[in-house]
């Protein structure tokens, strides 16, 4: 555009800077961002907010504050894209501090403070929020903040409080309830042990995405009703259901491991490998997961099985040690959803759970877990960042690990933080 003479002004930079966050190009923004401070269009309310919005998705919370911080003008949008990447990234406490200076707050605002005491399992602050923003402030409930709500709900086991927003949700939006609502309360319900309830909103919801099917198979299987997941709903619903979203949109691999772990747990080990055999034909490969943990300066990236790290011999040493005193305290491996090729679906021979355990033991939150105790004294906390949902066995080793070791550990994953601490993490195991 600038080679052909056309004029760039701020609404069109600020196109560029919505497609650099939605690509995640952090290198094209920032050359974008130059361009803007030449052509003099860099301190324009919007345009800056939509530099603040890159930046939050792409983590670098403290760009965030930069660019803030030389706005001379900002609106409700500027601190709310702030406090948004305070929570985020810096933590709910942060957060408050930010939310606090807020000289005005709207629904935005309020929802991601909500959403940031909730989702991090502070669910008593997030009450106590919300009502000041409903009672004091006047403010109403949209969907978003609802979904906020009956997570909290979920959190802390108030199924009161979720049927009271059951009712609300209805009173607002009628039986087609937003989806996310609609899954958020279907997830409230299985948490809480309502399972009749949890089926009732799921048979209604206008369309099950892969959230509502995790969410109400992990409820079954929660409160003992493993035997009508194993024997009853797949056979009703997930198998033709899922083969249908697998039909639709091949190339969301959550489908496939959904219903592969559906037939791994049935011990239909061929089923689940034959997917793993679709997913290689179409050229569609997973998100390989990496775990972050910030040591000494830097940032040290590792994945499974990783062995690039000059401390990689010290590192697997460490991980060996661990798991002989996890084992000790009580830590059995969770191999129920491992598939590995060659199993036709006779139970595992020594060896074979033996190569599923290991595949374990290598998890990139282990191996950055294993690194941070070596790499800082005891006591000090390890904060690590994984771009996916942390797994079961991790999670549960995890907890165990804080304990033994005496340290605080807190993880962000895809859905959330956890912090754990003592033996225990604050999502109360629902994530």
């Amino acid at each position: 555009m600038r080679k052909e003479g056309i004029v760039l002004d701020d609404v069109a930079m600020i196109s560029v800077f919505v497609l650099c966050t939605r690509v995640e190009d952090l290198g094209m923004g920032r050359q974008a961002q130059g361009c803007l401070v030449k052509m003099g269009l860099g301190s324009g309310v919007k345009v800056c907010n939509a530099v603040m919005n890159m930046y939050v998705k792409c983590g670098l919370v403290e760009e965030v504050r930069r660019v803030f911080c030389e706005m001379n003008k900002r609106n409700v949008v500027s601190w709310s894209t702030l406090l948004e990447g305070v929570v985020k990234w810096e933590g709910v406490e942060n957060g408050r501090m930010v939310f606090d200076e807020m000289p005005e707050r709207n629904g935005v605002g309020w929802t991601i403070m909500i959403a940031g005491y909730v989702g991090n399992g502070f669910s008593r602050k997030g009450f106590l929020l919300l009502d000041e923003m409903v009672s004091r402030f006047r403010l109403g409930l949209n969907f978003v903040t609802l979904s906020s709500i009956l997570s909290a709900c979920a959190q802390s086991g108030d199924a009161l409080m979720g049927r009271w927003v059951h009712v609300y949700a209805l009173k607002g939006m009628g039986r087609e309830m937003h989806i996310m609502v609609g899954t958020a309360l279907l997830d409230m319900y299985a948490k809480c042990g309502l399972i009749d309830m949890a089926f009732k909103v799921f048979k209604y919801l206008p369309k099950r995405n892969v959230v509502a099917w995790n969410a109400m198979l992990g409820g079954l299987s929660m409160h003992g009703r493993g035997k009508f997941v194993l024997d009853i709903f797949p056979k009703m619903l997930g198998e033709r259901i899922l083969q249908e979203l697998i039909e639709t949109d091949q190339h969301n691999t959550e489908y496939h491991v959904l219903l592969s772990n559906m037939y791994a747990l049935e011990g239909k080990q061929e089923k689940a490998n034959s997917l793993r055999q679709i997913l290689k034909s179409r050229g569609i490969r997973k998100v390989p997961g990496v775990s972050s943990i910030y040591v000494g300066g830097d940032i040290h990236q590792f994945s499974a099985g990783d062995k690039s790290h000059p401390l990689t011999k010290e590192i697997y040493h460490a991980l060996n040690n661990m798991i002989q005193r996890l084992r000790l305290a009580g830590y059995e491996p969770n191999t129920t959803t491992q598939v590995f090729p060659g199993s036709d679906g006779r139970e595992d021979s020594s060896e074979e759970m033996e190569e599923k355990e290991q595949a374990l033991f290598l998890h990139s939150e282990k191996l950055a877990v294993c690194f941070g105790l070596l790499s800082t004294k005891p006591g000090v906390p390890l904060y690590i960042f994984k771009n996916l949902r942390i797994c079961q066995d991790c999670h549960a080793a995890i907890k165990i690990v804080s304990k033994i070791y005496n340290r605080e550990i807190v993880i962000r994953d895809r859905n959330r933080f956890h912090c754990f601490k003592h033996g225990s993490c604050s999502c109360s195991d629902y994530w």
